[in-house]
């Protein structure tokens, strides 16, 4: 309980921290660092053998790293536009359609209703309203979702982690370039690039070491479920380190997702013992 507690809250504090160098570095020159970040980690756990990846192999190793190279950047993006809170909230709306997808039981298609509608109160109209920051948070949920089904897919043609680690490899050189440019023209302060090697640190290094002990302690499904804890932990530390502000309203939406996610994963665990992947902590 204690290493999912901590993976959850690195992982949303480490997304605080990011936010904090959006003004000097932007979105994409944080995820530049954060990948990077992410890279060095995964391919000292992981130890890819690369030269002996088949053809096979290295299709959907090289599909996970576009998705990570998308995922973070619309997340953090989004982060900068709407918010903490709001914008892991509907990013969690991928694993939740990965639970539900294909199946025929009437609970799921109530945690589909309920999901539905406490999406429509997330993004009701208002004068505030950012949809351009709306769309690049679902965007990074479709991305979520794509990334648990890749790494089924990694998980079963390449042992252990020499899948994510290649991609995850392969994702920090594509932002090798872009996070060149974006450094040279928005030359970091001190205290920037340190939020931005934090966030690499805080939402990769930890969550994906926490995650993987954990993951030896606890059934895969309670792991799931307990995931659900993450918008809740994105809204809070949302409103202490970076002063935003929930209306009661959304409040219960983001309460309504992380119930149907809960009912949507812990039945099947329970029934047929399914497990929601491992990966569920995007590097």
């Amino acid at each position: 309980m204690a290493l999912m507690v901590g993976s959850g809250l690195s992982n949303q504090a480490g997304a605080s921290v990011a936010a904090l160098a959006f003004p000097v570095l932007g979105p994409v020159g944080v995820v530049a660092v954060r990948q990077w970040v992410a890279a060095v980690v995964l391919l000292s756990a992981g130890r890819p053998k690369l030269r002996a990846f088949t053809a096979a192999q290295w299709r959907p190793v090289l599909g996970l790293a576009l998705v990570f190279a998308i995922m973070n950047l619309t997340l953090y993006t989004a982060i900068d536009r709407i918010g903490l809170g709001l914008a892991v909230t509907l990013e969690f709306l991928g694993p939740l359609a990965v639970a539900l997808a294909g199946s025929r039981r009437r609970i799921d298609l109530v945690c589909a209703l309920v999901a539905a509608a406490a999406v429509m109160v997330l993004t009701r109209p208002q004068p505030s309203t950012d949809y351009l920051g709306i769309g690049l948070a679902l965007l990074a949920a479709v991305c979520w979702g794509c990334y648990i089904l890749l790494n089924r897919t990694v998980g079963e043609r390449l042992p252990g982690l020499q899948g994510s680690a290649a991609a995850a490899a392969v994702s920090g050189l594509l932002y090798l370039p872009v996070g060149a440019v974006v450094l040279w023209l928005h030359m970091p302060t001190a205290g920037a690039l340190l939020c931005a090697l934090a966030a690499g640190v805080l939402s990769s290094a930890v969550p994906f070491l926490s995650d993987l002990l954990a993951l030896r302690r606890v059934p895969a499904g309670f792991f799931g479920i307990f995931m659900s804890v993450n918008p809740v932990f994105a809204a809070l530390i949302g409103m202490l380190v970076l002063g935003e502000r929930l209306d009661p309203a959304s409040w219960l939406a983001i309460a309504a997702i992380v119930t149907a996610n809960t009912v949507a994963v812990g039945t099947v665990a329970v029934g047929t013992s399914a497990s929601v992947p491992k990966g569920t902590t995007a590097p």
